[in-house]
């Protein structure tokens, strides 16, 4: 497991640390990172244009870069992104490109975001700069990309939960899980991505149902804490001073820092105003992406499954369906046409394919493969027949 002495540079300065003095008053201390001004948005297709889009209107300097000219043109044309000649001198490099096969869209491959990490972030980025993978990607990734820059950048995964349908609930600004290859990786994403709560949280919650965990950053370390773990006169600094705390864009100039209530120091970082849920290992976050999608799946395949059994059995699917959702923690949803565009399907794959040992691969999610190809069967020989007995009557002639 990698730690912070595998990094070949020296941490940055960002750190958010509670003083608490003799008098017992507290103050919270902030030291910055390098600012980050520059950013480029690789990959400008269905995710990369609105996440180009995003940082721009907050302010950022944004460059955008795509192998297809036609995505070039079509971000500076909507957004106004400027076309990158290089990949030199950016403080941020964002990574949107697609990960799945050109020829197949149902199976991942991540080839060509080792590509362009090999041969332009590897060969030309600037030591000490954030790589920021938005791509979803299978375990293991963000190590070996973090391994393939020889240590020398940042390495972070903050996985899309973008949804083109209802992309002003779901769009960039949404609550994203994160997680660093190091502590300082994780450190820099925070400031660039974080936005804390009035109650001095990064959305963190270990799982036990115990919420209000914040992020609390140090010199050699970074912890996920409770509320339980700071004295209440520090707890107390930390809510007053975020509660004052607000983030300029970057072309703005920095506002002198503010003496809160209890001799709090507050500094302006500017960043994306998103909200974080930070996890303590980058392959949490590379897992949590294609898990989400994999019971996305699984919900749809049940439904078909239902319904394959109701028409198997004379059942009203739909009244069965109405029915069940009555219940408060029952949601059945509605099959359709089955499992449909590309994302769903690939990255379930991506997770089953994650797993190191074989035997331990889900079982039910193989299930859920076969009954959505049957579902699909299924409901390509009812459009058949269908179509069947409408030509027949407009012929005239029996259907069999």
């Amino acid at each position: 497991m990698l730690d912070n002495s595998t990094c070949g540079f020296t941490s940055p300065k960002e750190d958010f640390e509670i003083i608490s003095g003799s008098s017992q008053s507290s103050s919270l201390r902030t030291e910055n990172y390098s600012r980050f001004d520059k950013v480029l948005i690789i990959g400008l297709g269905q995710l990369g244009l609105p996440v180009a889009k995003y940082v721009k209107d907050k302010g950022f300097d944004v460059y955008g870069y795509d192998i297809s000219q036609k995505a070039i043109q079509r971000a500076e044309k909507i957004a106004s992104i400027k076309k990158a000649d290089n990949f030199s001198e950016f403080d941020v490099y964002i990574i949107c490109i697609s990960t799945h096969r050109p020829d197949d869209m149902f199976t991942p491959q991540i080839d060509g975001l080792f590509s362009i990490v090999q041969e332009k972030i590897a060969k030309e980025a600037k030591n000490g700069a954030l790589v920021s993978i938005e791509s979803t990607i299978p375990r293991g990734t963000s190590k070996k990309v973090f391994e393939m820059l020889n240590h020398r950048l940042h390495v972070a995964h903050i996985p899309h939960r973008w949804y083109a349908l209802e992309e002003k609930e779901h769009g960039v600004n949404q609550l994203r899980v994160v997680g660093g290859v190091c502590d300082c990786c994780l450190k820099a994403a925070v400031q660039f991505y974080g936005q804390f709560n009035g109650n001095n949280n990064i959305n963190s919650d270990n799982g036990n149902g115990n919420g209000n965990h914040s992020i609390l950053m140090r010199d050699g370390d970074i912890g996920i804490t409770t509320p339980s773990t700071i004295d209440n006169s520090a707890a107390v600094a930390m809510d007053d001073a975020i509660t004052n705390t607000s983030f300029a864009p970057a072309n703005a100039s920095s506002p002198s820092p503010t003496t809160g209530k209890n001799n709090i120091i507050v500094n302006y970082t500017p960043n994306l105003g998103i909200p974080l849920h930070p996890v303590s290992d980058v392959e949490i976050a590379e897992i949590t992406k294609i898990a989400e999608n994999a019971h996305r799946y699984l919900q749809i395949a049940f439904a078909e499954d239902i319904y394959l059994y109701c028409q198997a059995n004379s059942i009203n699917f739909p009244e069965l369906r109405e029915a069940l959702n009555t219940k408060w923690n029952v949601e059945i949803l509605e099959p359709r046409d089955g499992i449909g565009g590309h994302c769903l399907p690939k990255d379930t794959k991506m997770f089953l394919q994650s797993s190191k040992s074989v035997s331990t691969r889900s079982r039910i999610l193989k299930a859920s493969m076969e009954v959505d190809e049957e579902y699909k069967r299924y409901r390509l020989s009812r459009a058949s027949q269908t179509a069947n007995i409408q030509t027949s009557r407009r012929t005239g002639r029996t259907a069999y």
